[in-house]
C-alpha cells in the first residue's frame, strides 16, 4: 500500500501502466500547491482545512504583527501562528502595490512567482491585492482561469466589503451564508464558484456567526478543490448589491430612542467589537446580552433593576439587560453586577 496523499491510497494490484497513470494523475489533482493570504481566526480555519486535506501550502501572506494584551506585546496573527506551527514560510508585506512599495513590493511579486503555485486562496487578508498578484498562480478550472479564490462571508452580492457578518446581524437578515468566488481587482465583484446559505434564528452574535461561517467556508473550499475540472463560474446578480462598511468604535454607543428590536440587533452585531455601551452618571456601561420586554417609560430610563435584569425603556418597548460590564471589571451576569453597581428606578442612561 502506497500513501499518495493524506486521504487517498493506492493498493498494489494487477493494473495496466496506463490505468495506473490515470489514477496517479487524478490523485495529483486532488492536492495542490497553494499560496494562502489571510489574517484572523476566520482565515485560520480555512488554512487549517487545506493543511489537513493534504495540500501543499508553499507560502502564507498575513498582516504584520500587532500590539495585543495588557502589555501591548507584538503578537502574530492567527494565520501566521498556524503557519509557523506547520513550518510554512510566512511573509507580512506592508503593501503589494508596486506603485506604493517600489522595489520592496517587487521582491514580494518575484517571490510569489517563484512558488509556481496552482492557486492562491484569500480569506480576510485585510489588504488590497493588485491584479498583477492575482494573475500570478497557474490557475485551475476551465482553461485554468481561476487563479485566486476568495472566501467571502455573505451571500453575494449582498454585503460586499469589510464587515459582512456584523452588518447582516445589525440589519436583521433572516438568511446568511458563504460565497467562494474568483477574485478580481474590484471589491468582492468577482464571479461566483460556489455559494451556500442557511437561516438565521435571531440569536446570533458576530462572534458565534463568524465561527459558523468559518467552518462552512473551510468545508466548501476543500470541496471545490477536490474536483477542480468541474468548477464553473457564475456572474453575480446586478440587483441586490449592498456594502458592509467597516465598523467604527463610536457605533457601539446605544441610542435608546430606537426600538428595542433594533437595539438588540446592534448589541448582537457589535459583539465582540466595538461592544454596545451607554453612559450612566458618567460611567460607560457595556451591555453584552439582553432581550426585549414589554415596558414603557422615558427613553433611556431604568424601569426595573433586579436579579432578573436591568429593564431600560426604548423608543418602542424596552430591553432587559442580563450581562453587563463596567470599566476595569469583567462581564457579569446581572445579579453579580448589581451587587457592585446598583441602579435606582428612574436612573437614566445617556
Amino acid at each position: 500500500m502506497y500513501r499518495l496523499t493524506n486521504t487517498f491510497y493506492v493498493f498494489r494490484a494487477k493494473i495496466s501502466v496506463k490505468k495506473f497513470e490515470n489514477i496517479a494523475l487524478h490523485l495529483q489533482l486532488l492536492t495542490m500547491k497553494i499560496i494562502f493570504a489571510g489574517t484572523p481566526p476566520f482565515a485560520a480555519s480555512a488554512l487549517d482545512a487545506l493543511i489537513k486535506a493534504g495540500h501543499e501550502i508553499c507560502l502564507v501572506l498575513s498582516q504584520p504583527d500587532r500590539p495585543s494584551g495588557r502589555g501591548m506585546k507584538l503578537t502574530p496573527s492567527a494565520v501566521k501562528a498556524l503557519a509557523l506551527e506547520h513550518n510554512i514560510p510566512v511573509e507580512t508585506p506592508l503593501t503589494l502595490s508596486l506603485k506604493k512599495g517600489g522595489e520592496e513590493a517587487q521582491k514580494y511579486h518575484d517571490q510569489l512567482k517563484a512558488q509556481n503555485a496552482d492557486i492562491m486562496v484569500v480569506a480576510a487578508y485585510g489588504m488590497i491585492l493588485p491584479q498583477a498578484v492575482l494573475d500570478i498562480p497557474k490557475g485551475i478550472g476551465p482553461n485554468s482561469e481561476i487563479k485566486c479564490i476568495n472566501i467571502h462571508a455573505s451571500l453575494l452580492p449582498r454585503w460586499r466589503g469589510a464587515a459582512p457578518i456584523t452588518r447582516a446581524i445589525e440589519s436583521g437578515d433572516s438568511e446568511f451564508g458563504v460565497t467562494l468566488m474568483k477574485m478580481e481587482a474590484g471589491l468582492d465583484t468577482g464571479p461566483m464558484i460556489l455559494q451556500k446559505a442557511f437561516p438565521l434564528d435571531g440569536t446570533e452574535t458576530t462572534t458565534s456567526l463568524t465561527d459558523k461561517v468559518a467552518s462552512l467556508g473551510a468545508e466548501m473550499l476543500v470541496e471545490i478543490l477536490s474536483t477542480p475540472d468541474d468548477l464553473s463560474l457564475t456572474a453575480q446578480p446586478e440587483d441586490g448589491v449592498t456594502y458592509a462598511h467597516k465598523v467604527l468604535k463610536e457605533e457601539g454607543k446605544i441610542d435608546f430612542s430606537l426600538s428595542a428590536d433594533v437595539i438588540l440587533q446592534k448589541i448582537r452585531a457589535f459583539t465582540p467589537f466595538p461592544s454596545s455601551f451607554a453612559e450612566h452618571k458618567g460611567t460607560a456601561i457595556k451591555i453584552w446580552a439582553a432581550h426585549k420586554t414589554q415596558a414603557s417609560g422615558p427613553v433611556g430610563s431604568v424601569i426595573q433593576a433586579d436579579k432578573h435584569g436591568v429593564v431600560i425603556a426604548c423608543g418602542q418597548d424596552a430591553i432587559c439587560a442580563t450581562i453587563l460590564q463596567r470599566p476595569g471589571k469583567p462581564k457579569m451576569p446581572v445579579e453579580s453586577f448589581l451587587q457592585g453597581y446598583p441602579f435606582d428606578k428612574g436612573d437614566c442612561f445617556q
